[in-house]
C-alpha cells in the first residue's frame, strides 16, 4: 500500500480530514498530505501512503495552479470571506478587466508577499491563526515568492474570475487584497479551486468520498516511480548493492549516464521501480550520484 492519491477535497474539510478518512479506508497509518488547503477551497489534494510520504518535500515545492474568484469593493482580516469584514467600499463603475489585470501585472514574477495574519505561518513558534483566534495581530516579515501568471479570466461586477500558477508557499488570498488596495477598493478571495499540482490534474481525480475502501484506494494508487517531475537516471543492476549500501554510484553505473550535471534525481530500474532519489554531484570523471532516500 504505497504510492500517491489524488484526492478532490470538498469545501468545509480541512486537508488534515481528508488524510484522516483515507487513512482509515487504507488501514494504515502512514498516510500524509502534500500542501494544505485551506477548509473553504475545493480542488486537488495529494496525498501519500505508505513509504511515498518520504516524497512530500518534493511534491511541496511543486508548482501549483488555481482558479478563483476575486470579490471587490470588501476587505476582511484574514483576506477572505472567511474573515471579520473591515471595509466594504463601492467599485468604481468604470472597473474593466483590462484594469484588473493591469495591476495584477506587477506581481507576477518574484515578489516578496506578506502572509496573511489567518494563516499556517510560525511566528516565534505559533503559528499565525492561532494568535489571531487570541486577538492578537503581530508583524509578519515578507517571504519571497513566485507567482508564474496571474490572469484576469472575465469579470462580472464586482467579481473577477482568475488563474493563479504560482511556486511553493505563496498565498491566493494575498495576491487578492494586495490588487485590491491597489485598485482602491479592496478585495477579497471568494472562492478558490486547486486546478493542477505540478503535472497532476484535478481532472483525474475522484472525490474523497469515492475512496471507500482499500480495494478503491489501491486501484487508483500512481506508483512512487510515476510521481515526481525529477529528471532520472536507470541503474544496472550490478550496482544495485551498491545503492541500497547508499553509496556513490557513479556514470558507469547507469544505463545511459547522468543527463544533469547537478541537482535531484531519480534512480530507477530498468523495470521503472523508483529506487532512490539522489544529488548529483560533478565530478573532473564524469557525474556521481548520492543517494539521499533509499527504497529499494
Amino acid at each position: 500500500m504505497t504510492g500517491l492519491l489524488l484526492v478532490d477535497k470538498p469545501a468545509g474539510m480541512t486537508s488534515h480530514d481528508v488524510v484522516d478518512r483515507i487513512r482509515k479506508a487504507a488501514g494504515i497509518r502512514r498516510v500524509g498530505h502534500t500542501g494544505t488547503l485551506d477548509p473553504a477551497a475545493t480542488g486537488l489534494l495529494l496525498v501519500c501512503l505508505g513509504k511515498a510520504t518520504r516524497l512530500s518535500e518534493h511534491l511541496t515545492g511543486l508548482d501549483k495552479t488555481y482558479e478563483g474568484i476575486m470579490r471587490l469593493g470588501v476587505v476582511t482580516d484574514s483576506f477572505d470571506l472567511d474573515g471579520e469584514v473591515i471595509e466594504e467600499n463601492t467599485v468604481p463603475a468604470d472597473m474593466t478587466a483590462e484594469r484588473i489585470q493591469a495591476a495584477c501585472m506587477p506581481y507576477v514574477g518574484e515578489i516578496m508577499q506578506v502572509p496573511p495574519m489567518v494563516s499556517a505561518v510560525k511566528v516565534g513558534g505559533e503559528r499565525l491563526y492561532k494568535k489571531a483566534r487570541k486577538g492578537e495581530t503581530v508583524e509578519r516579515e515578507p517571504r519571497p515568492v513566485r507567482v508564474y501568471a496571474f490572469d484576469v479570466v472575465e469579470y462580472t461586477a464586482p467579481d473577477a474570475r482568475v488563474r493563479v500558477r504560482c511556486g511553493r508557499g505563496t498565498y491566493v488570498r494575498s495576491l487578492c487584497h494586495d490588487i485590491g488596495q491597489e485598485l482602491g477598493c479592496g478585495a477579497v478571495l471568494a472562492g478558490l479551486r486547486r486546478t493542477a499540482v505540478g503535472r497532476h490534474e484535478v481532472t483525474a481525480a475522484l472525490p474523497v468520498d469515492a475512496f471507500t475502501d482499500e480495494a478503491v484506494i489501491r486501484d487508483r494508487l500512481i506508483r512512487m516511480g510515476d510521481a515526481l517531475d525529477l529528471p532520472i537516471v536507470v541503474l544496472l543492476p550490478q550496482a544495485l548493492e551498491t545503492l541500497k549500501a547508499g553509496n556513490t554510484v557513479t556514470s558507469t553505473d547507469l544505463l545511459e549516464g547522468c543527463p544533469v550535471n547537478e541537482g535531484w534525481v531519480q534512480v530507477k530500474s530498468e523495470a521503472g521501480d523508483l529506487l532512490a532519489l539522489g544529488l548529483v554531484q560533478p565530478t573532473a570523471v564524469g557525474a556521481r550520484v548520492h543517494p539521499k532516500r533509499v527504497f529499494a
